[in-house]
């Protein structure tokens, strides 16, 4: 079936007049054009779409349904047009960000941050979810590119090395596990846990991971953001698992000891997943190719200023 927006147009003018001439005069056109129009509209769809009456045209059942698309239709129209005349000024692009925990906590600020004062045209809407969402996000077009550390099948999507990060367990000096040296997670679930809010997909990782081992996380607190996390670590109430990028001056200031984890699971390859980057936006193109760039430089002085004090070398004397 093809539509005539004029024809639509029409329809959505009469049923608002409750009048084929009202309507029709509306859109600048004459009864006898407007009559045929209509007839012609009603002759796609296959249906009447008004009674006429001697109070004036009322929607049939299919025409009510008719219009609540219609609305739909010129709504978008309206916003396709917004945008597009936002491109011919030179004004701005919306690109969707999903990302993990580890990512959105660690060097993904720092790298957006590098792209946004580049690019100011441009606007992220960065949200956090965990790996296995991203990849379903993406696939399902919700998100435009997704940064994760998941080794789920991501089918079609394109991914590219991202970064490299890891787990560990954050403890204050005096506590019981600061000289253990490396362990493994089930090791600590006897421990009292420092965790991120609820929603994150940092606690959501560990409380999956502490079922798996048979056992129930002993949570004391929940905190909105690491930072807070790491202070309560330094005053002892609990243990927390934590990306070692977001360490920073907990372990400058040697109020936290790092304890690395055995675990497979800890080690954190960060990845960027994308549909075919060939049929992306420029913008798109430009940020993934600016975080495959930071990719390739050299974050190892970041992570050694991460690791003084791991394993009991950072506590107070």
């Amino acid at each position: 079936m093809r539509y005539d927006l004029t024809d639509l147009k029409l329809f959505r003018a009469i049923a608002e007049a409750a009048s084929l001439s009202a309507g029709a005069a509306q859109i600048y056109l004459s009864a006898g054009s407007a009559s045929y129009r209509l007839k012609n509209l009603e002759r796609t769809v296959g249906t009447a779409l008004f009674l006429r009456t001697p109070r004036g045209m009322e929607l049939t059942a299919a025409g009510e349904h008719l219009l609540k698309h219609v609305a739909r239709v010129f709504s978008d129209l309206e916003c396709m047009h917004g945008e597009m005349s936002g491109f011919a000024k030179g004004m701005r692009g919306n690109i969707r960000l999903f990302a993990n925990s580890s990512s959105l906590n660690g060097f993904l600020p720092r790298d957006l941050a590098g792209f946004l004062v580049a690019n100011g045209q441009v606007n992220i809407e960065l949200e956090e979810h965990n790996s296995d969402d991203i990849v379903l996000a993406v696939s399902d077009g919700i998100a435009d590119i997704g940064v994760m550390a998941s080794d789920i099948s991501s089918g079609s999507l394109q991914v590219y090395p991202y970064a490299e990060d890891s787990l560990v367990l954050t403890v204050a000096p005096g506590h019981p596990l600061a000289e253990s040296g490396a362990i493994r997670l089930d090791q600590a679930l006897d421990h009292d846990f420092v965790c991120m809010h609820r929603a994150s997909s940092n606690f959501q990782f560990l409380a999956a991971t502490a079922g798996k081992l048979g056992k129930h996380l002993k949570v004391r607190i929940h905190a909105q953001n690491f930072a807070t996390v790491l202070q309560l670590v330094a005053a002892n109430v609990g243990v927390a698992l934590v990306p070692r990028s977001v360490l920073g001056n907990a372990f400058t200031d040697r109020t936290c000891v790092a304890v690395p984890l055995l675990d497979a699971w800890a080690e954190r390859r960060l990845k960027i997943v994308t549909r075919d980057i060939n049929d992306a936006s420029a913008f798109m193109k430009g940020l993934v190719g600016h975080l495959l760039k930071q990719a390739t430089t050299d974050r190892a002085s970041t992570l050694a200023r991460a690791f003084v004090g791991e394993g009991g070398r950072g506590a107070a004397g």
